[in-house]
């Protein structure tokens, strides 16, 4: 871990989620989903995240973003979609905490113009509640005769 910027830099859209307890979120973060610490100021509370391309920061609450009452869980109405190359490293170390996921792994398609998009995905919640929707690419393929398999 450093305090300097990601080497590959910073992505033009990084969510910032408030978080109640930064250790427990690193924690779950970290040995839960595989995320490593790009960059940290402890003394304020905050981290940087990185894994594979994917980039969020947390920071213990603190009152500065704070538009309404925090109240868990927090994001409600929200999931953040992280692709990641392969699921199996994830769900494998969520195992190992005894980690409840939202929803279990399964194959999805949604329609994109004249064909379908494919995903393995999941959904579990962090520490907060934040819902977190972990997918990797099962390619493309023409829309079949029947229309889509589902949609988004």
């Amino acid at each position: 871990m450093s305090d300097m910027i990601p080497k590959g830099g910073i992505a033009p859209l990084v969510p910032e989620l408030d978080v109640c307890d930064l250790a427990r979120s690193l924690a779950f973060w970290c040995d839960g989903l595989g995320f490593r610490v790009a960059y940290a100021r402890r003394e304020t509370g905050f981290a940087f995240l990185q894994r594979e391309r994917a980039q969020i920061m947390l920071e213990q609450v603190n009152g500065n973003w704070v538009t309404a009452p925090m109240t868990p869980p927090f994001g409600r109405g929200i999931n953040l979609q992280i692709t990641v190359e392969c699921t199996e490293d994830i769900l494998t170390r969520l195992s190992i905490l005894d980690w409840p996921l939202f929803r279990p792994l399964h194959d999805a398609w949604y329609r994109a113009g004249e064909e379908e998009v494919g995903c393995r995905q999941f959904l579990v919640q962090d520490p907060d509640g934040y819902l977190l929707r972990f997918c990797e690419s099962l390619g493309r393929r023409r829309l079949s005769p029947g229309g889509p398999a589902s949609s988004h």
